[in-house]
């Protein structure tokens, strides 16, 4: 029994350092640009910026029962293990721990080192999402009690989104304008499902664009985009007939 006990102790330890390794991030929310400091307030509800977060609202509603709603369901996700299955076709390879081990490390920490940005102004705004201040239902109904009392500007899933379409463009450069659109779509799939206004979404792509560039300061983050380019022009050349 106890051999047992320090078996089942020493795996604990052991998933606790994996876990830290493929989950940490490369700087700390402190050392992260401020998105308070650098955006602007969202929109009033008085001024014209809102009249078009309402008419963005209403043009998404219209593609709910559509393909393109369907997709935006598809891009619900938040956790890199499966936002790379979706950004896995623009790139042009399987993104996975097992067939690309340097890039999907990169990917784990650097998303959510990006994502850091977004805490701030969520807590310090606290607007309310669409589909509360409308008082309706989303094509993701399961979401929305989680969801109702978090802010909704900027969009966490749209820096997401975007982050990781920047991080493979640098990795794969000729696969960039289909990854960009992705990272867009991304972004706008929120506004489709009603979780998030326009102006969330583009306040994000700029927060997670300067996110990007702090990232290129940190050493660690140098050398895993080093390692995960080295590894993708390695397995490019391995796949060419």
């Amino acid at each position: 029994m106890k051999r047992f006990l320090v078996t089942v102790f020493a795996a604990v330890i052991a998933a606790a350092n994996i876990n830290a390794q493929f989950q940490s991030t490369y700087f700390t929310i402190d050392e992260m640009p401020n998105g308070v400091a650098i955006l602007p307030a969202p929109p009033d509800t008085l001024s014209a910026q809102f009249i078009y977060d309402i008419s963005q609202y209403m043009w998404g509603k219209t593609l709910r029962n559509t393909p393109r709603g369907q997709e935006a369901i598809d891009h619900v996700v938040t956790e890199v293990p499966q936002m790379v299955k979706l950004f896995s076709k623009p790139f042009g390879m399987t993104i996975s721990r097992k067939t690309t081990p340097a890039i999907y490390k990169m990917l784990l920490k650097a998303v959510p080192t990006i994502r850091l940005s977004a805490t701030r102004p969520k807590e310090t705004y606290m607007r309310k999402r669409p589909y509360v201040r409308m008082n309706e239902s989303t094509p993701v109904p399961e979401e929305e009690d989680e969801l109702r009392n978090s802010g909704s500007y900027p969009s966490g899933h749209t820096i997401r989104g975007w982050g990781m379409a920047l991080l493979l463009s640098e990795v794969n450069p000729a696969a960039q304008d289909a990854l960009m659109r992705l990272g867009y779509e991304w972004g706008q799939s929120r506004v489709i499902l009603g979780y998030h206004w326009q102006s969330d979404v583009n306040a994000s792509i700029a927060l997670a664009s300067a996110c990007f560039a702090r990232l290129h300061t940190s050493k660690e983050f140098q050398a895993d985009m080093a390692a995960a380019c080295e590894e993708y022009e390695r397995l490019s050349k391995n796949a060419k007939p």
